[in-house]
């Protein structure tokens, strides 16, 4: 039977969803499973990488339920940015992995600050390279092989422990420029023998292992294809594919990316380039976002307030919204305080200012990365919890002076199954 269909999954830290979709992008069938919570001691948080496995194999057969199996062509997986791991040749852990959040690299984090470029993305504790430092000096043996959660799981369902793709190493120190592994990392111990092959996301890798297509009656050939992080799949499923297409998540925090046509290095703000296709994926993250929303509102008040905004006549309260000091981008101030008053007695107003606060710091980051060498947007699309609210659409429209798309897809999952669909038409012309 002719492969129509194809896997997408997308690895989170509480837990895993899955999507099959067909070469039309229609969602064939849709499922997801829970992620024991990480273990967090002071600044470590750490997981168990068989917990991943585990969740996997759950998922797996629950979206292939009702689903002819034979149909099944290809399956990519995105995993968190920066979450990494230590494995024997063989694959096997050496230990719990550190996750995304994980800062207790700081004297490894100290290292490469003195070796590495200004532009590097492997700076700061909550870098791959830190942390796979920190559990090189902790478990690590002559045999040893640094992975990302992405890619080790990717291994696991083909056998192949050698690749990874070009998004999930950006934080272990590759030169996504130069297109290799830099000679600095040696001055650091880093042996290139233990870091993985690169390769393209969505570049076919193996066949699925036989056992596991016997286990999920899953055609032999099913490819295994390269991966990549779970915000750069959250973009791939939006639909933007050309430069100047803009995506900004409106969840916990404000995250606004774009693609450009030349890469965009700016550390001081915490702005680093993806290569994707023949474009980069560049982008910024504040630490303005819903959780300050959170801070006055929940949800069902938001939702009863929402009705009442006049998006047409702004506060003018100049709110820069944050839940406590400190911003990284489009200002890197560590010291920079919130700015929520006055605060009118009408809290229909006041909402209105919070929102209206938020969408100017949205602005102001894409004119910020305008101001490094990106192109302003000329459309922008949303995913996250903010993307449901039209009335503050609306007023982000008017702030931006682009016009808003609707997201083609707002899971991470879609962007992982485009990216197996990519695999298994590079093999099927």
């Amino acid at each position: 039977m002719k492969k129509t269909s194809v896997i997408g999954i997308d690895i989170g830290t509480s837990g895993c969803r899955g999507v099959i979709m067909d070469q039309a992008g229609t969602c064939l069938a849709e499922a997801s499973v829970t992620l024991p919570a990480p273990k967090r001691d002071d600044h470590g948080v750490e997981q168990s990488p068989e917990c991943w496995w585990g969740a996997l194999e759950r998922l797996i057969p629950a979206l292939l339920r009702d689903i002819p199996t034979e149909t099944i062509g290809a399956i990519a997986l995105d995993g968190t940015s920066g979450s990494v791991l230590v494995t024997n040749r063989d694959g096997t852990p050496l230990g719990p992995a550190l996750m995304y959040n994980d800062n207790r690299a700081t004297a490894e984090a100290e290292q490469i600050a003195a070796v590495a470029p200004r532009d590097c993305a492997a700076h700061g504790t909550g870098s791959g390279l830190a942390k796979a430092m920190w559990l090189l000096n902790s478990h690590g043996t002559a045999s040893a092989r640094i992975h990302t959660q992405a890619d080790w799981l990717t291994g696991m369902l083909c056998g192949d422990f050698s690749i990874s793709d070009t998004n999930n190493v950006l934080k272990l120190g590759y030169d996504p420029v130069a297109h290799g592994w830099p000679d600095w990392l040696g001055s650091l111990g880093i042996d290139k023998q233990i870091l993985p092959q690169v390769v393209e996301p969505g570049r076919p890798i193996a066949s699925l292992l036989p056992e596991l297509a016997e286990r999920w009656n899953l055609p032999g050939d099913t490819l295994i294809c390269a991966g990549t992080t779970d915000s750069t799949a959250a973009f791939i499923a939006s639909g933007a594919t050309e430069a100047g297409e803009a995506v900004t998540s409106l969840g916990s925090t404000l995250v606004v990316k774009i693609l450009s046509r030349k890469p965009i290095f700016a550390p001081e703000y915490g702005v680093y380039s993806h290569p994707l296709g023949h474009l980069w994926l560049v982008g910024g993250g504040s630490n303005s976002g819903g959780a300050v929303l959170r801070q006055f509102f929940d949800d069902k008040e938001m939702q009863q307030l929402t009705p009442r905004l006049d998006p047409e006549q702004p506060t003018e309260l100049d709110y820069y919204p944050l839940c406590a000091p400190g911003e990284r981008f489009p200002f890197n101030d560590p010291t920079l305080a919130p700015r929520l008053t006055p605060r009118p007695d009408d809290d229909v107003r006041f909402f209105q200012a919070l929102l209206e606060g938020i969408a100017m710091i949205e602005q102001q980051g894409y004119q910020r990365l305008a101001e490094l060498g990106a192109p302003y947007p000329v459309s922008v699309r949303t995913n996250g919890g903010g993307s449901k609210n039209q009335v503050w659409t609306h007023i982000r429209e008017r702030l931006l002076g682009v016009p808003m798309r609707k997201a083609e897809q707002e899971q991470a999952c879609f962007g992982a199954a485009q990216l197996a669909l990519t695999g298994l038409r590079s093999t099927t012309g």
